[in-house]
């Protein structure tokens, strides 16, 4: 497993983040990804800038 996160460019779709998660914790991409999309339709902007920080910070 992982020790640091970084962005998994390899297995993105967009940015990387949701592969990077899923590298670092040895969870399936697939279930991140899907966690990430219920997380955007109950939260909105919060889950929006989170991804969206996550991305730029993770650089």
């Amino acid at each position: 497993m992982n020790r640091t996160y970084r962005l998994d460019r390899a297995n993105s779709r967009i940015m990387g983040v949701c592969a990077g998660l899923a590298s670092r914790f040895g969870w399936d991409t697939t279930l991140v990804r899907v966690a990430a999309v219920l997380g955007l339709f109950f939260l909105g902007p919060v889950m929006l800038a989170a991804y969206l920080l996550t991305g730029w910070l993770a650089e």
